[in-house]
């Protein structure tokens, strides 16, 4: 097991050496890996080079970019040229397919068939990252490319996958899904042998699993965790998140969180 650290919430301030010095820390603290997600104006892929040389030997990731605004052949390049950029160092490309409200709602696009999305997606992407030219006729997309890879290393792909069709796609198809409020149980009951069955299937090595949680150490874990039952209250509403909580045998997405003391979280 590796313990990285995701750094988000830091692309809220729009501050490039901010995220320098996190990742520094991060590095100096002894997390193996340093992720973020795709919010706001700050794009996460290009803020890997701007701080690499601020944590040295650290694995980048992100969890994740939403699918429907990118087109599979933009992100391919953008991912293979941060990944030349990066050299030998590990960048694990993580993708999702957002959710309904944040697809229809904010971006104003159809949220229609997201698993035929992704399935075309990754037949697009994955041929494109690997071998730099793809040849693919599918209902969401139809990619006749053929261009010149930068670099030499391919970056490693991952998928946000909760549900049954997700994690079989994942499992065929990637390196593997990465989470956010999913417990130990529903990872052990529900995730991880999905996840395998598929891998097998398709003759893949065994798939990753990246766990993100909310953790805080602190003397107050009751009224922390009150806190981030509030804090984190639209992942309990969300179809996705809210399927997984109720799996795990919970009501709010607090319950998930790591919380207590120093001793108790370690």
């Amino acid at each position: 097991m590796r313990i990285a650290i995701n750094a988000s919430a830091e692309l809220l301030h729009g501050d490039i050496g901010r995220l320098r010095e996190h990742a520094a820390s991060a590095a100096e603290d002894g997390f193996t890996g340093w992720w973020l997600a795709q919010t706001g104006l700050v794009d996460a892929l290009t803020v890997f080079p701007a701080v690499a040389d601020t944590a040295p030997g650290i694995e980048f990731g992100t969890a994740v970019i939403p699918t429907f605004p990118r087109h599979p052949t933009m992100l391919a390049a953008q991912a293979l040229t941060t990944q030349a950029v990066l050299g030998d160092r590990s960048l694990v490309l993580g993708i999702g397919l957002s959710h309904k409200p944040v697809v229809e709602g904010y971006l104003g696009m159809s949220f229609d068939r997201p698993i035929r999305h992704l399935i075309d997606y990754l037949e697009v992407l994955v041929p494109l990252l690997t071998d730099g030219r793809v040849d693919y006729d599918g209902e969401a997309f139809t990619t006749h490319f053929d261009s010149v890879r930068p670099g030499h290393r391919t970056p490693s792909v991952m998928v946000a996958a909760l549900g049954e069709q997700a994690l079989r796609v994942s499992g065929r198809r990637t390196d593997g899904t990465i989470l956010w409020m999913v417990g130990p149980r529903t990872i052990e009951d529900h995730i991880r042998p999905r996840l395998v069955a598929s891998a097998d299937s398709a003759n893949r090595a065994s798939p990753r699993i990246v766990c993100s949680l909310p953790i805080c150490v602190t003397d107050d874990a009751h009224g922390v965790r009150e806190a981030a039952n509030q804090v984190f209250a639209v992942y309990g509403q969300l179809p996705s998140y809210r399927a997984m909580l109720d799996r795990e045998g919970v009501q709010h997405p607090g319950e998930v969180a790591v919380i207590g003391n120093e001793e108790e979280v370690s």
